[in-house]
């Protein structure tokens, strides 16, 4: 298997992760350490604004190439196997075809980014 092909085997299975974590964090049994992990993972995955930016050479695509999937790494193990393999099933049908078919993923990512705005106009107005 060359480097290609793994790398798009990892970015695949990341994308498929951020999904079941979504799902994980309206779970109960979800422990709260992994979903303060698993908001953080979420909402980094979906917002359009990178820790550093991608047009910076080499560095700008280290954190989506590195720090994301260790983020969502650690958040996989920190949610119980059950409650992991459960949501990766139900993120299966929900990301079926590549699209989601439920737009609630971009929901806590358009709110927090809806306050940001709002703070901001607010404290010029």
């Amino acid at each position: 298997m060359g480097l290609k092909a793994k790398l798009s085997e990892r970015a695949q299975k990341a994308a498929s992760d951020t999904a079941a974590l979504f799902l994980a964090l309206k779970r109960k049994e979800t422990p709260l350490s992994a979903k303060i992990l698993i908001g953080i993972a979420v909402c980094y995955a979906l917002s359009p604004i990178d820790l550093i930016p991608d047009f910076i050479p080499v560095i700008g695509l280290l954190d989506d190439a590195i720090l994301l999937p260790l983020i969502i790494a650690a958040a996989v193990k920190l949610t119980p196997p059950p409650v992991i393999a459960d949501c990766r099933r139900e993120a299966a049908g929900m990301w079926a075809g590549g699209k989601p078919k439920k737009y609630l993923c971009a929901a806590p990512v358009a709110v927090i980014w809806l306050a940001i705005i709002a703070g901001i106009i607010r404290a010029f107005l």
